[in-house]
């Protein structure tokens, strides 16, 4: 299996270079592929079937220079904070483990070395309903996922030190999905590293992220091939770098 060592991008360019692996894999071109990467400004992704206007303030994200941009995964909108989380991605063949064709357990089995790394900072971390991870008793993580050909692109968070201020005023969350889930406030959903009194910087917090899937999986440290960059690039022109995908007018 391949990693990608940390990218710090544009979130058309983080987006893109995802299925671009998802592409290349079901074409036979590449191996199993893992990464982490940083997004760069602080960026907003929303889900695949996602209305921009009724998730996101759009007025703060101008205000704040933060760019949107939709997935090819399903899910919810993500505030991903440059200086604040660290994304991962898995792009594997489901047939590399019986277990990964139950959507459930495929999203434990990617994801666990985020929750190993919890753990070995002494967090009380498990997962938690279909695709996030808690610390404490709240998200600390969430992912999403598409599958292709037999092939699985899942990518999620990691918040370490995320701006939950500036994450409650770019998104928009109902009043109700806060009810359902018991709470009044998303300061009572979510945390971070920070807010559970652990303080790492982003190099530790990559380093130790890196050491855990590099301990979960049989990875050796790779590349983007030039088939991957060049589909990079037209993915940014033909998709993501434009309004009538990211808008869906």
């Amino acid at each position: 299996m391949r990693f990608i060592p940390l990218i710090a991008a544009r979130p058309e360019i983080q987006m893109a270079i995802d299925e671009a692996i998802m592409y290349a894999r079901i074409k036979g071109k590449v191996e199993d592929t893992f990464r982490l990467y940083v997004f760069k400004p602080s960026s907003i992704t929303i889900g695949r079937f996602q209305s921009v206007r009724h998730d996101v303030n759009l007025e703060k994200c101008t205000e704040l220079g933060i760019p949107v941009v939709r997935r090819i995964t399903g899910g919810g909108s993500v505030f991903h904070d440059e200086y604040g989380e660290i994304t991962y991605s898995a792009i594997v063949g489901e047939g590399i483990h019986p277990d990964l064709r139950d959507i459930e357990r495929s999203y434990r089995i990617l994801a666990s070395p985020l929750v190993s790394a919890l753990r070995e900072l002494g967090l009380e971390a498990d997962f938690s309903g279909l695709n996030d991870i808690i610390a404490n008793g709240k998200k600390i993580s969430g992912s999403a996922q598409t599958r292709r050909k037999g092939v699985i692109l899942q990518h999620g968070t990691f918040m370490y030190r995320t701006h939950l201020d500036v994450l409650a005023s770019v998104l928009k969350v109902s009043k109700k999905k806060l009810q359902d889930k018991g709470i009044t406030s998303i300061w009572d959903r979510v945390t971070t590293l920070e807010r559970e009194g652990i303080e790492l910087t982003m190099s530790e917090a990559y380093g130790l992220l890196k050491q855990k899937f590099f301990e979960e999986f049989p990875l050796e440290e790779g590349e983007l091939t030039d088939y991957e960059l060049n589909l990079v690039e037209k993915l940014v022109k033909e998709r993501y770098g434009l309004e009538e995908w990211n808008f869906l007018k």
